[in-house]
């Protein structure tokens, strides 16, 4: 019998602001153990939390980005469980009532477009960490109340693989929103996986799995793979699956039993009393409307489409926002944008790193490279000269067009002045010439090196191509 796994993924993500949730503590990672706390954020006795206003701003504007309904009423509830890093021993969250629900999230897998759809993106607070030692264990409340968005996918996903790519979708429109920075070594992105298996054309969904807090994307792959077909071999046997929870453990490979799974009524929900509910009017969604941003995969879209990109190029400019920023200016004012885009990925973002240079400290405008491709492609300097220029130009911000007029670096065209190089190249290389008449085509470029050796990279090496054609078959 063949098996077919569905997989559910919630995504838990740290929110881009200045301080917690519900007080006013600082939101930042690397302080020393509980030096970032207060009693609103240890539960102590009589505080009242008060909500962060940027943090149901980013709320609704990830909602936005994942094509989400935006909730007219959202309240806070208290998910109620006791855990040493719970200082207050429930989690305010959402329940019943998100921001957010009912969105997709489209991205490319095995060469097109898959779309998972979202359930609901809805706020909450982290809690602590704990930490354990040889003979004793402590808790660091310093991310405690941290604003925290769950992401909650459909079961949709349908392999390893396709999760993996999910995620990294995922992250990537966060990050180009500003929600977050999501820092997995900083713990800022941390997800659950959700995974059961069932008999092919089966639509009951099997037991449901659940593979806890991976906090790497390619972890929570290898576990997929781990963790699938395991399940299948238990129920290919005649064996039962029950609902649990599971960990995984990099090291062994393996995933392992951690409890039995809670359901929802375990946790007593019920409305946070000390908050009210969240109402946004009109003008408050559209605030949050105008800092919605092109998507990832939008752009790379657009620039394959509008500049007649290949992929790879398109995808250097989205991994890379400020140089495809940069690139788009100049593509504007050109009628070769791929020829630019090669200068912007091969030339200006080496030099870049090389030099360790922003753009921001770049001392030539766009401008300056629609006018280097230009000189080329007009046949004023060759691919080599526009290397030297390009490398005064970026040292001195010098208009490539001054730099060539001042250097006297104009390519040489004048026939009867190659000739005379042809000439000599030929007279010097009397083996490339027999191997070329005697039918090795690519001798030619032997000689053509020559000629552009003798005029120091300056001739046309199109025109070279020709005159030295004519005299060798002559």
């Amino acid at each position: 019998m063949e098996y077919e796994v569905v997989i559910g993924i919630e995504t838990h993500v740290q929110l881009k602001t200045q301080s917690k949730m519900w007080c006013g503590c600082a939101n930042a990672f690397g302080a020393e153990p509980n030096t970032q706390v207060c009693p609103v954020c240890l539960g102590l006795p009589g505080v009242l939390p008060v909500a962060n206003e940027e943090a149901l701003r980013l709320t609704t504007l990830t909602g936005l980005l994942l094509n989400c309904t935006i909730a007219r009423y959202a309240k806070f509830d208290r998910k109620n469980y006791f855990y040493p890093d719970a200082p207050k021993n429930y989690q305010i969250t959402q329940y019943d009532k998100p921001s957010t629900f009912k969105g997709f999230l489209d991205f490319e897998f095995q060469g097109g477009i898959a779309r998972v759809n979202i359930t609901r993106a809805h706020l909450e607070e982290d809690v602590g960490k704990n930490f354990h030692f040889d003979r004793s264990s402590g808790v660091d409340f310093n991310r405690a109340g941290v604003p925290l968005l769950e992401i909650v996918s459909e079961p949709e996903i349908t392999s390893a693989d396709m999760a993996h790519e999910y995620l990294n979708a995922l992250k990537e429109v966060l990050t180009y929103g500003g929600i977050s920075d999501c820092d997995m070594e900083k713990g800022m992105v941390r997800c659950d996986v959700n995974v059961s298996v069932r008999p092919k054309g089966q639509t009951a969904l099997g037991a449901k799995i659940e593979i806890k807090n991976m906090n790497s994307f390619s972890g929570a792959r290898r576990a997929l793979e781990y963790e699938i077909p395991r399940q299948i071999e238990v129920v290919s046997k005649g064996g039962k699956l029950s609902q649990e929870t599971r960990r995984w453990n990099d090291e062994a490979g393996i995933t392992e039993t951690m409890r039995s799974k809670e359901q929802a009524h375990d946790y007593r929900y019920f409305p946070e009393p000390d908050l009210m509910p969240f109402a946004p009017d009109d003008d408050w969604i559209a605030s949050v409307q105008r800092r919605v941003v092109e998507l990832p995969l939008a752009r790379k879209q657009r620039f394959m489409r509008d500049f007649d990109l290949p992929a790879a190029d398109a995808q250097a400019f989205v991994w890379d926002v400020p140089l495809g920023n940069y690139f788009e200016r100049a593509a504007q004012q050109t009628k070769s944008p791929k020829t630019v885009a090669n200068w912007v990925i091969n030339n200006l973002r080496a030099r870049l790193t090389e030099t360790q240079t922003t753009l921001e400290n770049l001392k030539f405008p766009p401008e300056s490279l629609v006018d280097l491709t230009g000189l080329i492609e007009s046949g004023k300097i060759s691919t080599k000269i526009a290397q030297d220029v390009f490398i005064e130009m970026f040292n001195s911000g010098e208009p490539p067009s001054a730099i060539v007029e001042k250097s006297g670096l104009s390519q040489v065209s004048d026939v009867d002045a190659l000739g005379k190089f042809c000439d000599e190249a030929i007279a010097s290389n009397p083996k490339s010439v027999g191997d070329y008449r005697a039918g090795k085509v690519a001798a030619l470029n032997a000689l053509k090196g020559q000629v552009m050796k003798l005029t120091k990279g300056k001739a046309n090496p199109n025109l070279v191509g020709e005159i030295l054609e004519n005299k060798l078959k002559n």
